[in-house]
């Protein structure tokens, strides 16, 4: 895709954060927009400023997959086709892996992954059998916790290590004929509501001394993460040009903060690789 203009967009986790700022930015560009989530109610102010022309609001839970492809036939009957997905709904829990039950970490899972992998697949179906001409821009929301596992947040980081894995792997299944792209955006902190949005499990009391790791990151999500991070909307803004720009590789670190993970996870990786290379030197 090259142009930018009124395309339809189909957003998940639409009512706050970047899924609300993609929203709203792709509404004041002139496009039309299904935004779903799981409360309408809360941008009912963008209801009641855009026609049902240019606005369709659906309730989605996206751990149900029948859920899923309901609202995207919805959303066909409605607009015809759908040019860009962007995967975006999920959470994060905060808990030490040993202090995390596995109910806890499996919803987890199936929002951050399950949700987000059948949404994508849906999201290519329409775009090669439902769209004429075929093709599509799926992107998918991963995180730096998705390239680099950080203490507190690991289940959290593990569910968007997988995000990236089938990710990469669905891009690689595309036939170039069908005209479809994925963009996995490695997400850094924004100014929205996902440090209030937290699941905040209690502290394993292996790990409570001021000085643990997990320790420093709890304090830090309590505190000072609030005030720190991007302007949503300028990333909003960031990722309608990503949408539409095809020169854009299979990951797009998106800010200053992913920029300097990404590379300091990948000097990190080279100096392991350099280190292991008198492992495989007799192995042939």
């Amino acid at each position: 895709m090259t142009s930018n203009k009124t395309k339809v967009w189909f957003v998940t986790g639409g009512s706050s954060g970047l899924g609300r700022a993609v929203v709203t930015y792709a509404l004041e560009q002139g496009n039309q927009v299904i935004a779903t989530m799981r409360k309408p109610s809360s941008i009912s102010d963008l209801v009641a400023k855009y026609s049902e022309d240019q606005l369709l609001v659906i309730k989605l839970d996206v751990c149900s997959a029948s859920d899923i492809t309901t609202v995207f036939a919805q959303a066909i009957e409605k607009f015809d086709r759908i040019d860009v997905v962007y995967n975006n709904a999920g959470y994060a829990a905060l808990g030490e892996i040993e202090g995390t039950a596995d109910d806890v970490a499996r919803a987890m899972f199936e929002v951050n992954f399950w949700g987000s992998t059948n949404v994508a697949r849906e999201a290519v179906r329409v775009f090669r059998d439902v769209n004429t001409p075929s093709g599509g821009r799926l992107i998918q929301a991963s995180s730096g916790n998705g390239i680099q596992g950080r203490p507190a947040v690991g289940y959290y980081g593990a569910s968007k290590h997988a995000v990236e894995g089938i990710s990469e792997a669905l891009s690689k299944e595309l036939h170039p004929s069908w005209n479809i792209k994925i963009t996995i955006l490695v997400l850094g902190g924004f100014k929205t509501r996902a440090a209030e949005s937290l699941v905040t499990l209690p502290a394993h009391p292996a790990y409570t001394s001021h000085d643990c790791p997990t320790a420093v990151v709890r304090k830090f999500l309590s505190h000072q993460a609030r005030d720190l991070g991007a302007d949503p909307d300028k990333a909003a803004r960031e990722i309608y040009k990503i949408a539409f720009d095809d020169s854009v590789g299979l990951r797009v670190p998106l800010g200053l903060d992913s920029l300097k993970l990404v590379e300091n996870q990948l000097d990190s990786i080279r100096k392991d690789v350099e280190s292991s290379r008198k492992w495989s030197a007799d192995l042939k």
